[in-house]
Formats: structure tokens, sequence, C-alpha cells
């Protein structure tokens, strides 16, 4: 007799921060932790922007205020999502009992079909998370206005830190880092969290990189005699630690510090559910539907402390 597979249980309530938790920060940028998240937003959380003048004067025996402050503010205000998926359990059930047999190089196992369907919702919810972060357009559905795309009209992004990028390889990408980082505001070098975020196909130029060549002054052997064989571990350029952010588009690159960039989310609050339905007892078939609804939103503080490679930007 063939094996049945039956979903009796309902994720929902409070294990629904869990599961979305799961999908949304598993996008390598969140998960790694590139930049500052921000839980529990339910409507709206006010990121505040102080900016002053020279607020050292001459001395004088009375009490002179005479600087400047300007006081901005950005809005990071989650947009809704929902995942409606709806699968044949015939499809999955058996790759879910190979998995179960240990025919698998997986090193946590779903403990149920369930676990099987949310890890595979929760894989795709990241894919688009890491996507919608960088590069996201508000206007196409499932998606949110990324960093990228915020900053390609933003008027207060100084032109001189707006470096035209190229195709980069091992053979420039030492050429092409210096721009980014010779674009650096003077009070922005240096910064404890200052980081230069850079899509796939520029960090793995810059291993490649690492790895030899007698141009870049690094030797025939490369950095510490390694040659090609480089750890993929903890990455620097001119004392600027280097992060790879996946949903950045091909030679494309930000140099800001993370405290400056934001992601929002309402993990904990009602507006997040988890979901799996079996309809096979109601509706009489073999599928199960798996439901997730979630909130994100990213935006950058200072516009000022940011400078971008490869992309354009039409207010300046």
């Amino acid at each position: 007799m063939p094996t049945t597979t039956s979903i009796t249980t309902t994720y929902a309530g409070e294990f629904a921060g869990k599961y979305i938790a799961a999908a949304l920060l598993s996008a390598p940028t969140l998960d790694k932790g590139g930049i500052t998240i921000m839980p529990n937003v339910k409507y709206k959380q006010v990121i505040k922007r102080v900016a002053t003048d020279d607020i050292i004067k001459n001395a004088t025996c009375d009490f002179d205020p005479t600087s400047t402050i300007t006081l901005t503010e950005k809005i990071l205000q989650p947009e809704s999502f929902q995942v409606a998926l709806q699968l044949c359990k015939s499809d999955f059930r058996s790759d879910w009992d190979a998995i179960q047999m240990g025919y698998s190089a997986f090193d946590v196992l779903p403990k149920s079909f369930a676990d099987f369907l949310i890890a595979h919702a929760a894989e795709k919810v990241a894919a688009g998370m890491e996507t919608s972060i960088w590069q996201g357009v508000n206007a196409t559905a499932g998606q949110f206005a990324g960093i990228m795309t915020q900053l390609t009209t933003d008027a207060n992004l100084p032109a001189a830190q707006e470096v035209a990028g190229t195709t980069v390889t091992a053979a420039n990408v030492i050429t092409e880092l210096g721009k980014i980082v010779d674009a650096c505001p003077a009070a922005l070098y240096g910064q404890e969290d200052l980081t230069l975020y850079v899509s796939s196909n520029i960090y793995r130029a810059y291993v490649r990189a690492l790895g030899g060549f007698g141009a870049s002054g690094l030797g025939a052997n490369g950095y510490d005699n390694k040659g090609t064989n480089q750890v993929l571990g903890d990455l620097y350029f001119d004392g600027v630690r280097i992060f790879m952010a996946n949903g950045l588009n091909n030679n494309t690159a930000l140099l800001s510090q993370k405290s400056n960039l934001y992601f929002g989310t309402g993990l904990l609050n009602e507006m997040n559910e988890v979901r799996v339905i079996d309809t096979a007892e109601t509706l009489g078939d073999d599928n199960v539907r798996v439901v997730m609804r979630f909130t994100a939103d990213a935006k950058y503080g200072f516009a000022s402390d940011v400078v971008t490679y490869g992309i354009t930007n039409s207010a300046n």
C-alpha cells in the first residue's frame, strides 16, 4: 500500500514569528548582519537625522546659540507581502522521504512534511528579500524600493561620491575598489562600522586578485603565499571591511556605515502569519497550501554618507 502523507497541523499564532524570521533573516545581507535590523515596526518607524554646521565658536561671556541644527527624518514603513502556494503533496513526498531516510547532505532535517514545505517557501522568500533590499522596485509586485534604487533619485547624494562603474575583473578590481575608497568623505573613513558592500562578481574578482598578480604587488603566490587557495573569511580593502551583498547587481557597490542602512519588519506583530493547510479532507484532493504574510522595508539615513559605484543618479 502506498504511503500517505497527511498534514493536520496549522502553523499560526506563536510560531508565526519564528518561521517569518527564518524566511526574512535568511537573506544573506540580513543573516550575516550586513545592515541594521529594526524589528517590530507595526506601522512606521521614524529615523531621525541631525545635521549641524561648524558648532565650535569663539568663546564669549554669554550663551550665544549661533550654531545651526537641521533635523530631518526618513520613514521606515514596512509594506505588506504574502506568499500563497498550492503544492501537490506527491510532487514533494519522495524528496522528503529521501531526506528522512538519510539520503541527504542536510545537517538539519525537517521533522515533518509541513516543516519541509515551509523551508521550501522560506528559501524563496529569503531570495526575494535579498533582491528587494538592494535593487527592489516598488512598482514591481512583491518588492519594495531597494537602497540602490532609492539612491538613483536622491539629490542629496554628492556627485563626487557617485563613482562610475565598469565591468570588474581580477585585473582591474584593485583599481576600481580604490576609486570607491578614494571618494569616501574624510569624516566617514575610519569609522568602526564602515563597510564596502560589493556584488558577488566584484567579491570573486577581489578574491582571485589576492591569489597573485605581479602587477598588483602581491607576488606570484598572492596574499599570504596561498595563491588561489584564499580562504573566504573577513576581507578588507584599504582598511575597510568588504561585505558580499548577493542582492546587488553585477558591477555595483556601495560604501556606507552599517548604522546608516536599515531594514524594518514587523516580525512579532499580528500582521505576520504562517499557515500550512492540507485540503485533502475538505476538498478531496492531494494538495497543501502554504500561506505566509509579513512586512518589510529598507532605507538609508544620510545619502551624504554614502559612496555608490556603478549606478546613475538622475538627480545629479
